[in-house]
């Protein structure tokens, strides 16, 4: 008899989440029978209860929005990278029982971001100073980054991110929203803040060709930011492919096994076209 296995995706509101389209094609393409994955509705303050309360089969969670910093705080140990980031998006079961978290948004980040050009020594700037944002900033650490840039509304989350870049060893600034379209000037623009936010930037901002752009958005895509960008020949990575490059991360946490990444990129791709 084929052992039961179980995870899922935790977080509100969940029910929009691609994950279980990724996650289940990479079983039934790695053969995994009796995997499946699925959705949780969890708000932060019920995460400790809810993953408390998962019996043996649950090999792992994914974390998204408002629980990353709680996955932390269940966890029995916590790899550097989410230590410094001062959040998880991944839960890993042990086979003790015990739970590790993981963050594999920065992992995924540094290799879509390599994978489109970014070298060591780039300037980044960062739009927002959310929990995106602290990936980014740990991701620009990774890559090698020459210096940091956060644009944000409000000087205190800038303020919040300093730990993050002191952790990962990059030079770190602020600046006021009012200086983004100049601020994205850079080798790497990260636009990390809500749909609609950077809208107004897609006018403004005079491109250089050489820059690329990652647009944690993906829904409704391209966003004006990113149709502006590619327009001016900029690289563009977008939220889907940080979405995939999260999810093997993940697959292979849970599994143990390589991730059939071509399955689980065909399987995204057909459920946005859908």
């Amino acid at each position: 008899m084929t052992a039961v296995r179980r995870a899922g995706v935790l977080g509100t509101p969940i029910a929009h989440s691609l994950s279980p389209v990724i996650h289940n094609a990479g079983y039934a393409a790695a053969g995994l029978d009796g995997w499946s994955y699925t959705r949780i509705e969890c708000a932060a303050a019920e995460l400790p209860d809810v993953v408390a309360g998962l019996g043996p089969e649950w090999a792992g969670l994914s974390v998204t929005m408002p629980g990353k910093e709680a996955a932390l705080a269940v966890a029995d140990e916590v790899s550097p990278v989410a230590a410094a980031v001062g959040a998880a998006n991944t839960l890993v079961r042990r086979p003790d029982g015990s739970w590790y978290a993981d963050n594999t948004d920065v992992v995924g980040m540094v290799e879509v971001l390599a994978d489109a050009g970014v070298r060591p020594g780039a300037t980044v700037t960062v739009l927002g100073a959310g929990g995106t944002a602290r990936a980014a900033v740990a991701a620009a650490g990774r890559l090698g980054a020459g210096a940091v840039t956060v644009v944000a509304r409000r000087p205190a989350a800038v303020e919040e991110l300093r730990p993050v870049a002191r952790a990962v060893g990059v030079p770190m600034t602020g600046a006021p929203w009012t200086d983004a379209a100049d601020r994205c000037r850079a080798d790497l623009v990260v636009s990390t803040v809500p749909k609609g936010v950077a809208d107004p930037l897609a006018e403004a901002v005079a491109w250089r060709p050489g820059t690329v752009l990652f647009d944690a958005l993906y829904d409704p895509w391209p966003t004006p930011l990113a149709a502006s960008a590619e327009a001016a020949g900029c690289r563009i990575v977008s939220g889907l492919d940080l979405l995939l490059a999260q999810a093997v991360g993940q697959f292979e946490h849970f599994t143990g096994v390589a991730a059939p990444r071509a399955a689980m990129a065909a399987a995204l791709a057909a459920a946005r076209a859908a």
